[in-house]
């Protein structure tokens, strides 16, 4: 049984109770299906229980489920999460194909790069061995790929008190390829780089500031090259940094992947510390007409927001001084616990101290195969704000 704080918060849409909120103590075993009820109320749905995690319950159906229905249940999931990606993925063969509670299977992240598939599980539910083979055999029904990696990460499988395992591959004989986006290509190892490989909630946001992109251009906390490559198709040239060689690197196989595409341009990479760099060029007075920040997340709790909003602050008043009026600023927070409407008074209070005016052009959001549950705060977390300076 649970609270009725977190009883009315089911009901609102969100599918979390936390283990503060259990009434009567849950006696299932790691990761069962239970049945979820109001303290001295109705039948609220059916849920994975966590014996480890502070997110006790995620809800899956607000129907009963039984566990030998569930592996039917899974299966109608990940072929409804197919078939919305591949109604609103456009130009590219690299998508997110579960997002997990947003496709209705909390705990289970999977992205489809090219022909080879990165999954992630990172709940006690999610990993019992028969939920993974019928994840597995889901996958591969609807996208036929020549390769399964699982990316484990070990931190959230330790907090989940989950066996540990390495990461590989599950199926198939591939881990590495090439994948396209918007008519540039680019180079995938399924077991290396962050997250699951890449960075595709981002994947329209890269079009996007491709459409109001101009002259000389710089693109800060660039990883292996999204934003660059994009930037270079329209631009007069391309100033690239990250502080992580390993992804320089393969943004530098990926301008070599695109030199035709590109007309033979190059991409300068620089490999520093961003908040170094844009300290020394903006003293320099150096100047472009269209900047790029796509930092990674700088607020991972809600104690760190003030610190986060000081940080992005001080890239964004950087890049304010060396835009020439008429410039483009693209920048963006992947940090949930910095909202919106906080990220946007920091542009404004950047702006009023650079001395320069922003007209928003485009506020924008992650790539529509990361879907966003009303009810699931949670689920909407990139922010990506498109501005003409003056």
């Amino acid at each position: 049984m649970i609270s009725d704080r977190a009883a009315e918060r089911l009901r609102h849409g969100h599918v979390w109770v936390y283990r503060s909120e259990l009434v009567t103590p849950c006696t299932a075993e790691p990761g069962a299906l239970v049945a979820v009820h109001e303290h001295r109320g109705p039948f609220l749905g059916t849920a994975f229980y966590s014996s480890a995690s502070q997110i006790a319950l995620r809800l899956v159906s607000p129907q009963a489920i039984a566990e030998r229905e569930f592996g039917g249940l899974l299966r109608e999931r990940v072929a409804s999460a197919a078939q919305l990606r591949r109604r609103v993925v456009r130009d590219s063969d690299a998508c997110r194909v579960i997002f997990s509670e947003a496709d209705g299977l909390p705990g289970l992240i999977v992205d489809r790069y090219g022909d080879v598939l990165a999954m992630q599980v990172l709940t006690q539910g999610m990993d019992r061995s028969e939920v993974r083979e019928e994840v597995l055999a889901a996958l591969e029904e609807h996208w036929n790929p020549a390769g399964i990696v699982e990316r484990v990460d070990e931190r959230i499988r330790e907090l989940e008190q989950l066996p540990l395992r390495a990461s590989g591959l599950l199926r198939g004989n591939k881990t590495a390829t090439v994948f396209s986006l918007h008519g540039l290509r680019f180079h995938c190892d399924a077991l290396a780089g962050q997250k699951t490989g890449g960075f595709l909630d981002q994947r329209e946001n890269y079009a996007a500031a491709a459409r109001y992109a101009q002259g000389p251009a710089l693109d800060v906390f660039c990883y292996q090259g999204g934003f660059a490559l994009h930037l270079a198709r329209v631009c007069e040239s391309v100033s690239a940094v990250d502080s992580s060689r390993p992804a320089l690197e393969v943004a530098e196989r990926n301008g070599e992947l695109n030199r035709e595409v590109l007309d033979g341009k190059e991409v300068e990479w620089i490999e520093a510390n961003a908040f170094d760099l844009l300290k020394d060029y903006a003293a320099a007075g150096r100047q472009y007409d269209t900047i790029v920040l796509d930092p990674p997340p700088f607020a991972r709790n809600r104690q760190s927001v003030s610190r986060a909003l000081g940080g992005y602050k001080e890239i964004n008043l950087r890049a304010l001084k060396m835009l020439r009026p008429g410039g483009v600023l693209v920048t963006c927070s992947c940090s949930y616990h910095v909202g919106e409407a906080e990220f946007l008074e920091m542009l404004g209070s950047a702006a009023q101290d650079a001395h320069r005016s922003l007209r928003i052009l485009e506020r924008r959001g992650q790539s529509s195969d990361h879907p966003i549950l009303p009810g699931v705060p949670e689920t909407s977390y990139l922010k990506c704000v498109i501005s003409c300076v003056s």
